[in-house]
């Protein structure tokens, strides 16, 4: 398992994310995706640094899962926990849960999905449950976790104009203590 002690030790890890293409398209890195998420979020949710630094680091973890798997996601919550508090690790957790839920509850979500995200769609569990959707609406945190979803759908243009990572750093670290 790996585990981000330090803000130091994620801050080299995003910047490693920079050298590396993303798993939505080889048009831009991973860190990439990660600084349009967190732009699109800060724009939505200006007073939720929070959910700003979960988009940002939602997809930590994919070089430590293969692409588009459900693992990345608890792979990516548990690496940060220690460091970044429960509620940010949760919001990273529940991004793959939030596909599943807006495929199950919006028809029209999924005709938004890339052919990458369709594809690992029955890989991550397809549509939920009755059950499953009443327990994710249940959590505290459903539709902070659904704007994460939708802002990392949204994530994906090559060349936008964004925040470097020097902009989220003073965030990192009043949360990394």
């Amino acid at each position: 398992m790996h585990v981000l002690a330090t803000v130091d030790e994620l801050i080299d890890h995003l910047r490693y994310l920079g050298t590396i293409p993303s798993d939505e398209t080889d048009a831009f890195a991973e860190l990439d995706h990660g600084l349009q998420c967190a732009a699109l979020l800060e724009a939505a949710a200006s007073d939720d640094v929070e959910l700003q630094v979960a988009g940002l680091i939602h997809d930590l973890a994919h070089p430590w899962d293969e692409p588009g798997m459900p693992r990345h996601a608890l792979m990516g919550a548990d690496a940060v926990r220690g460091l970044l508090g429960d509620r940010i690790a949760a919001l990273i957790a529940g991004h793959v849960p939030a596909k599943r839920y807006l495929v199950t509850v919006d028809p029209a979500y999924r005709a938004l999905l890339s052919s990458g995200s369709i594809e690992t769609l029955a890989a991550q569990g397809g549509e939920l449950t009755t059950l499953e959707t009443a327990a994710f609406e249940a959590n505290p945190d459903w539709r902070a976790i659904v704007a994460l979803r939708r802002a990392d759908d949204a994530a994906k243009v090559p060349d936008a104009a964004v925040p470097p990572l020097d902009h989220w750093l003073p965030g990192l670290c009043s949360l990394g203590g």
